[in-house]
């Protein structure tokens, strides 16, 4: 799974979410890609399960990026324990985005395919998206 090699802090506040992106919501290196539509966290599972369903699609023809990266901890406590005692075990990493980010970017495609890829990557996600390109 994605993780950052080295943080400063090993657990982090779970913060607060902009309205909407101000950086990341312009396509810059693909043709085609998906923006997100409402704000929440994208598990590093996720961008892994995306990752391969865009690495089959793209095996001879085409290129993908992956404009995001969970560098998020999440903690979470085990079952059955009781309140208090602190916060928890970190359990995985997230991305936190906003509605307008850039998650996936695609080249090399006609529309028709790109969309079809787009949409299987859409489903592996927790986010409403929509499909952007840089002619439509």
């Amino acid at each position: 799974m994605l993780q950052p090699k080295r943080q400063k802090h090993r657990k982090q506040f779970r913060g607060v979410w902009r309205k909407i992106a101000i950086k990341g919501n312009d396509l810059n290196f693909g043709s085609f890609g998906i923006k997100t539509l409402e704000p929440s966290w994208i598990t590093d599972r996720q961008i892994e399960s995306s990752r391969v369903v865009l690495a089959r699609a793209t095996r001879k023809i085409g290129k993908f990026w992956i404009r995001i990266f969970p560098d998020k901890p999440y903690t979470k406590k085990p079952p059955e324990v009781t309140m208090g005692s602190g916060k928890g075990d970190v359990s995985h990493f997230v991305a936190s985005v906003v509605p307008g980010r850039v998650l996936f970017e695609l080249d090399g495609l006609d529309e028709v395919d790109a969309r079809r890829i787009l949409k299987n990557v859409t489903s592996k996600l927790s986010v409403k998206t929509k499909f952007i390109g840089k002619h439509i």
